[in-house]
């Protein structure tokens, strides 16, 4: 099966051309992986072992924009419901589906939607709240779901940003091009974090129930964060920390501030979530598969090109996409961020190299049975 999936030509001029819209990468970026791993989270759901009656209870754990969590939510109810209408002699099932994110995030803004909406097939409740604590009771979920979400820690490790120590990641807002130490003190908290998640989801979910995770990942064998056909080299490294560098030297902010930042963000490869799982017990993963996912920019380099101050823009916005604007403007307060974005944008603009080739989002889909 190829796995590499470039975006359909409609999604890149959807909203009449608004850079804010279309380059949202939390938005079409997840939308292609969830499209891709939607074949694994069907036959995922097909091998279940539902036994206790017609009332479905699933978990959606991280709203992210809200668009491609409804999406993966509206596939799971539709298989389930006509799974079980089969099993029940035509039987309409009854679903409860509860959403989890913490507060700031943008899916609550169309949460009230599903709420009212007259038409809905299911039953619907939000708690802006983390995923990493005790969501639901004892044995409760029959099917969890949670994409594009996981690769955003707890929070960034105290280690980095103790000045001075060895596990101080000075110069940088992320582990990408860190000191050996950053970058394992970045791996111990992604294990302790994935397998608390796992822990506390293995005790809301029924025996023969599924857990399916989508998150952004790293090929196997790569021991840096990203390979050079992935965004976040520039994203994340390049651009983020020319930004930040220029605010130090202008005097906007002291550069112990920048040093005290950091992205709580890692990427695991397979082998790193696999070991989480065996670690936490009560899991058996069904199926495990690395995704190649083609960046909704490659499709329009020629014209951005053209008019790189629309890259600059475009970048700009992808960037603040996600959880990365409310940390900088929690951090910098809203006009520091304002300024922060602007410099980033003139950045992104002036670096036309990374128009010159293609890019890839790694991602990794994980369908697992509660045993």
């Amino acid at each position: 099966m190829d796995n590499s999936v470039t975006l359909l030509e409609h999604f890149l001029y959807m909203e009449d051309g608004d850079d804010d819209v279309i380059y949202d990468e939390n938005r079409y970026g997840a939308a292609a992986a969830i499209a891709s791993s939607k074949q694994m989270l069907t036959s995922a759901l097909h091998s279940m072992k539902h036994t206790q009656g017609v009332h479905v209870k699933i978990a959606d754990l991280g709203l992210g924009d809200g668009g491609h969590t409804f999406s993966t939510v509206d596939t799971v109810v539709e298989v389930l419901r006509r799974k079980l209408a089969a099993i029940y002699g035509g039987t309409e099932p009854a679903f409860e589906v509860f959403f989890s994110d913490l507060p700031s995030s943008d899916g609550f803004g169309q949460f009230e939607n599903r709420v009212t909406d007259s038409g809905k097939k299911y039953h619907v409740a939000g708690t802006p709240v983390s995923f990493y604590w005790p969501l639901f009771p004892k044995g409760e979920l029959h099917v969890v779901v949670t994409t594009n979400a996981l690769q955003w820690l707890s929070h960034v490790p105290i280690k980095v940003i103790k000045k001075g120590s060895k596990t101080w990641n000075k110069g940088r807002v992320w582990i990408e091009g860190a000191e050996k130490e950053v970058v394992e003190a970045y791996a111990e908290q992604a294990d302790d974090d994935l397998v608390t998640f796992l822990k506390y989801r293995k005790g809301e979910i029924v025996v023969g129930g599924m857990l399916f995770m989508l998150m952004a990942g790293r090929p196997s064998g790569l021991e840096s964060q990203v390979s050079d056909d992935s965004p976040f080299k520039l994203s994340f490294t390049t651009l983020m920390n020319q930004t930040w560098q220029e605010l130090v030297d202008e005097g906007s902010i002291e550069e112990d501030k920048r040093d005290a930042f950091n992205i709580p963000l890692y990427l695991r490869n397979t082998e790193e979530v696999a070991a989480a799982i065996e670690r936490c017990g009560g899991f058996k993963i069904e199926k495990m598969e690395m995704l190649k996912i083609a960046d909704p920019m490659n499709a329009r380099q020629q014209e951005f090109m053209k008019d790189p101050d629309s890259y600059g823009r475009a970048m700009g916005n992808l960037v603040q996409a996600g959880y990365i604007k409310p940390m900088v403007k929690a951090y910098l307060g809203p006009d520091l961020t304002s300024k922060f974005y602007e410099r980033y944008a003139i950045k992104a603009a002036t670096n036309k190299e990374f128009l010159a080739k293609d890019y890839f989002y790694t991602m990794i889909a994980i369908s697992a049975i509660r045993v």
